[in-house]
């Protein structure tokens, strides 16, 4: 199964730290929405009039307190079925 295979509510994890480009409102630029491992929900599923054949998933990532944030846009290689395991060596 791929990420484009997925739908509304289904469970992802960030595949790497997403921070905000400048396009959302009233964000700072730069700002981290989600570190790398982080799980979400997915919300919502569109494509970009520019480009119909590519997805955007709106993603509503956890918090330190297991909240669900703000939905954040992320394109399919934003985004991980599995959460990244972190080896201490």
């Amino acid at each position: 199964m791929k990420i484009e295979d997925l739908d509304l509510g289904d469970v992802v994890y960030a595949a790497t730290t997403i921070t905000d480009d400048g396009s959302i409102p009233d964000g700072l630029e730069g700002e981290i929405l989600a570190e790398a491992g982080t799980r979400g929900v997915i919300t919502m599923i569109g494509h970009v009039e520019e480009e119909p054949n590519r997805s955007v998933f709106l993603v509503r990532f956890e918090d330190k307190d297991m909240n669900l944030g703000n939905p954040v846009g992320c394109w399919v290689e934003d985004l991980v079925m599995e959460p990244k395991l972190v080896h201490d060596c």
